[in-house]
């Protein structure tokens, strides 16, 4: 019987990691406060003032996203594993914490390979444009797409196979998921993310999955529903399984992503993810309370300012990690759909159920205004 040798990590690197990360950061800290102290108060409202602290509330969010997708992934693979009674990622850094950053340095240290036939600027171009997009998206999020050019860049069928699959899929689900916001958009009267959230202060019970409130409670039997439909495009829209057709291995190898290595392969994969996490927020805003805790308010109005921003951030997040749970244990134990039963379940069953909940609503509420309700 062969010997198996484990591999442990170093404890003396691990403990010295992590002096020089928190080092670094509490030196970035301290500098910022100080330069803060150093300016006066009459240059933040000029237009340069602005410009710097927009700036940088742009850049704390862009790292903030990716320092969180780091350890997302990590938990992914983690969740993965524990369903399949495994250990998963355990030998970079303690309990295996630093193993996405490895696979990191990995990716931007290979070569970068273009196929002789691909169309090598928009081959590059893609996982580019997969990359900002993904973040853009992250500018309406208020916190206290895959593309056809990456497989048909690449001259190979496997590839192109797999975007056309991408795109019909994409195609399908936003259909469904553009009717499901319409109906909170029709209960909240707003298309800001804000005031859909702040609509859903107080108790849970006011939150849209649970119909809204004393006044639209009955419209439970609608909006739960609504809620499901729209966990089960995003994980469509996002190509997580058991949606995730347009890069499935045992038929297309890696789909569109199958020419790509190095960098922009990391790039589509960042993407890929932050669209996932973008999604679990979409989910926690418009359904779940966003940042409202689900108790009552004048308990939160009662705390110091700065305590009650931290539950609210708190709280969001939570919410946020609750769902990239759950989209991880689907991940682990529920079969590839075949691609007819992808396509049924979004054109024949997602779709009609979505416009009468639509009607429903509208119903619902036109009724309610005229007191007939």
């Amino acid at each position: 019987m062969t010997d198996v040798v484990t591999h442990r990590s170093n404890p003396l690197a691990t403990i010295f990691l992590t002096v020089v990360g928190l080092a670094v950061a509490a030196g970035l800290g301290f500098l910022a406060v100080w330069l803060w102290g150093l300016i006066p108060p009459s240059f933040w409202p000029s237009p340069v003032g602005w410009l710097l602290i927009t700036a940088g509330g742009i850049l704390l969010v862009t790292v903030g996203i990716l320092i969180s997708l780091a350890f997302l992934l990590l938990a992914d693979r983690k969740i993965w594993a524990g369903v399949q009674m495994r250990k998963g990622p355990n030998v970079v850094g303690p309990f295996g914490l630093l193993q996405s950053f490895a696979d990191f340095f990995k990716f931007v240290l290979k070569e970068i390979i273009v196929p002789a036939g691909a169309d090598k600027v928009v081959f590059l171009l893609a996982p580019l444009l997969t990359f900002i997009l993904a973040f853009i998206a992250w500018a309406a999020i208020p916190f206290a797409p895959g593309w056809v050019m990456g497989g048909w860049a690449s001259n190979s069928k496997y590839p192109f196979l797999g975007s056309l699959r991408s795109a019909a899929q994409m195609v399908s689900y936003e259909v469904s998921i553009g009717l499901v916001i319409i109906n909170v958009i029709l209960l909240a009267g707003s298309m800001n993310l804000t005031s859909i959230v702040t609509q859903q202060q107080g108790m849970f019970w006011n939150w849209y999955a649970f119909g809204g409130g004393a006044g639209t409670w009955p419209l439970i039997v609608v909006m739960w529903p609504m809620a499901i439909i729209f966990f089960v495009s995003a994980l469509a829209e996002t190509n997580r399984p058991p949606f995730d057709l347009p890069e499935a291995e045992s038929e297309l190898v890696a789909g569109y992503q199958v020419e790509y290595s190095s960098t922009p392969y990391l790039l589509f994969m960042i993407g890929e993810y932050a669209n996932i996490v973008f999604m679990c927020a979409m989910i926690t805003l418009l359904f779940f309370g966003g940042w409202n805790p689900g108790v009552p308010q004048y308990w939160l109005d009662s705390l110091p300012g700065w305590l009650e921003q931290a539950v609210y951030l708190v709280t969001f997040l939570g919410k946020t990690v609750f769902w990239f749970c759950m989209i991880a244990l689907v991940k682990a134990f529920v079969p590839r759909y075949r691609y007819d039963q992808l396509m049924r379940l979004g054109w024949k069953i997602f779709l009609p159920t979505s416009l009468v909940c639509v009607v429903v609503v509208s119903g619902w509420l036109v009724a309610t205004k005229a007191g007939l309700l």
